[in-house]
């Protein structure tokens, strides 16, 4: 019997043999029911616990888990909703102006509707035809002028939301007022047609990391609908 006893404490069980064992045994804790519900477990906050009361809170925390992320969803989903019906209705607006300027004029309220100050968009004269004696004029932006601008605060990206400074609010923005933020965007697939650019007298409004999926949305739609009234160079 010695021998034995001996053997046996010499069977090491670590956490993957007692797992394995029980994977092995489904039927383990309907045997010894009893001494389960008797077995105690450290708990971090209150000392220790029952194993069922155990296995409960972590259930319970599971179900509080999978509640919040139902609930992401369905707040993403709300948002994407949203997000749709502001899209189409723009499009929508947009496509029926019977000229460039009423077009731009209904982006800019478009925007105020949105509580922002403006909208704006600013054509590369290179990629346009809008010089004299054309009535675009207004819209001509040399891209060359714009490129410290596009290095300083887009780098490699489409997108920029946040603050510019005095000299880069006079050359995009030469006639606005008290701006906050922004929140600007590359026409064209690469980039190369022009800027769009919302402003806000927040200088909150706008920061880097929101989402730019209404900005990307807009970027591609836009040249479209400009030529109908202006002529690509």
């Amino acid at each position: 019997m010695k021998h034995v006893s001996e053997a046996a404490s010499d069977i090491l069980l670590d956490d993957r043999a007692v797992s394995d064992y029980l994977l092995q045994n489904p039927d383990f804790f309907i045997r010894n029911a009893r001494q389960v519900e008797q077995m105690i477990v450290p708990h971090p906050v209150r000392g220790t616990v029952s194993l069922v009361e155990w296995q409960l809170s972590r259930q319970r925390h599971q179900i509080a888990q999978l509640e919040e992320e139902i609930t992401l969803l369905m707040e993403q989903a709300s948002a994407n909703h949203r997000l749709f019906e502001q899209l189409l209705t723009l499009q929508t607006r947009l496509a029926a102006a019977d000229s460039l300027h009423e077009m731009l004029n209904r982006l800019h309220r478009w925007a105020r509707e949105l509580g922002l100050a403006g909208a704006n968009v600013r054509l590369f004269s290179e990629k346009w035809r809008i010089g004299a004696p054309s009535d675009f004029t207004q819209l001509a932006l040399s891209r060359q002028a714009f490129e410290p601008v596009r290095i300083q605060r887009l780098g490699k990206q489409q997108h920029y939301l946040g603050s510019l400074n005095g000299p880069e609010l006079l050359l995009l923005l030469p006639q606005a007022k008290a701006v906050g933020s922004v929140a600007m965007s590359l026409l064209g697939e690469r980039g190369e047609l022009g800027v769009l650019i919302f402003s806000s007298r927040d200088s909150q409004h706008y920061q880097s990391g929101m989402g730019t999926v209404l900005l990307q949305h807009l970027s591609h739609m836009l040249p479209e609908l400009l030529q109908r009234w202006v002529e690509r160079a």
